[in-house]
């Protein structure tokens, strides 16, 4: 056998697919091949699909580039707004208008520098000729503080057009999760001009920022509406240890530091123990740390025995895991392309039926999840 040809059998073994090429893999309930779409992408964080058959794509160094339906990489759109890429900031998730087909309008979520260190904003801008027109800022967390770690960040419009953003309380500021004169480890609501919705949970409360949802959050990387009932679900980084499944509702604490299933780096205790009245449980955790990130539900019908499933991607394990649902009840886990071994930072349902994964490297992919026997 040829050195060539041996390489191409281990590779097809571990399950690693070339550019243009497919590998297939069994689940308990489908089989499905993985498809290299794009490459070369520097730390992908964010995917949204264009109407049109394009891909919008975020790397976390500050691009947004289009990906064309046939797998071409555009270059870096102009009209970006300027990102703290340090650490685990930079350019973070984006999003469509609801009414994108009308107006154009794209979000993104980015760790933004400023006077004090960083933190998390969003800006929105008109897509124009490879470019972003009219750019402006509607939400700036605050305070902005010093470190690199621990900004979120996920956008995610609801049924009723507010828009949800998730905001980590950047590590070393983790007791301020519980302090509501701050969006430090909060989920906040806005209007899409970044005003606030009259029918926040604390709009009238004096000391209160109002556009806080919910609180006592760590850092949470993926967040999804559930296409049922609408509510939106989350997933969040725990410690060592701990990471949470989340249904967060209005004006609700969950716990964090107060209380988590984790523990410290050093092993030692975080805050009063594992549970607190007035302090909301996790529907589903993991211990050992997945390190979970972006997440779907998966309603269509390519993979008809997938229905009703959640899906979040590991950045520790590189895999992706499958949840089962009985309503807000986990019924059971599946682990889900271990081979490939890369970290999964993205995870969406597109609408041709299919599944898109963005891998976390300096040579970052766009996979596509299909039917085992299609063309990759």
């Amino acid at each position: 056998m040829s050195r060539l040809a041996f390489l191409l059998v281990v590779v097809s073994t571990l399950g690693v697919a070339f550019p243009g090429h497919g590998q297939d893999f069994a689940s308990k309930r489908e089989r499905i091949r993985v498809s290299t779409i794009v490459t070369g992408l520097d730390h992908p964080w964010g995917l949204a699909f264009l109407p049109d058959g394009r891909k919008l794509v975020t790397e976390r160094s500050g691009q947004l580039r289009i990906v064309e339906a046939d797998g071409r990489l555009s270059a870096p759109l102009a009209g970006v707004p300027t990102v703290y890429a340090q650490g685990q900031g930079g350019l973070l998730d984006v999003t469509l208008d609801p009414e994108f087909e009308r107006n154009r309008t794209v979000y993104l979520s980015y760790a933004e520098p400023g006077p004090g260190g960083a933190s998390t904003a969003v800006a929105r801008g008109r897509l124009e000729n490879g470019r972003l027109a009219d750019v402006s800022v509607i939400f700036r967390q605050a305070p902005k503080v010093q470190g690199s770690n621990h900004f979120g960040s996920r956008l995610v419009f609801a049924r009723d057009g507010t828009l949800f953003v998730t905001l980590g309380e950047r590590y070393a500021y983790r007791e301020r999760a519980q302090d509501l004169s701050t969006d430090l480890g909060k989920i906040v609501r806005i209007n899409r001009d970044g005003s606030v919705p009259r029918d926040n949970p604390f709009v009238g409360r004096a000391g209160v920022r109002p556009e806080i949802w919910s609180y006592g959050h760590r850092n949470v990387q993926g967040a999804a509406l559930h296409p049922v009932t609408g509510a939106l679900w989350i997933d969040e980084h725990g410690a060592q240890g701990g990471d949470e499944l989340n249904i967060p509702r209005a004006g609700l604490n969950y716990g964090w530091p107060v209380i988590t299933l984790g523990v410290d780096y050093d092993g030692s205790k975080i805050g009063e123990g594992r549970e607190k009245p007035g302090m909301e449980q996790p529907i589903y955790s993991w211990t050992p740390s997945i390190a979970p990130s972006g997440m779907a539900f998966y309603t269509a019908d390519a993979f008809p025995n997938w229905r009703g499933s959640l899906f979040v991607g590991s950045l520790k394990f590189g895999l992706l895991v499958r949840l089962e649902l009985n309503g807000d009840t986990v019924t059971s886990e599946e682990r889900l392309l271990e081979p490939i071994g890369e970290r999964i930072r993205d995870v969406r349902s597109g609408p041709d039926g299919r599944l898109y994964l963005l891998t976390d490297s300096p040579n970052g992919r766009l996979l596509r999840i299909d039917p085992a026997g299609s063309r990759g």
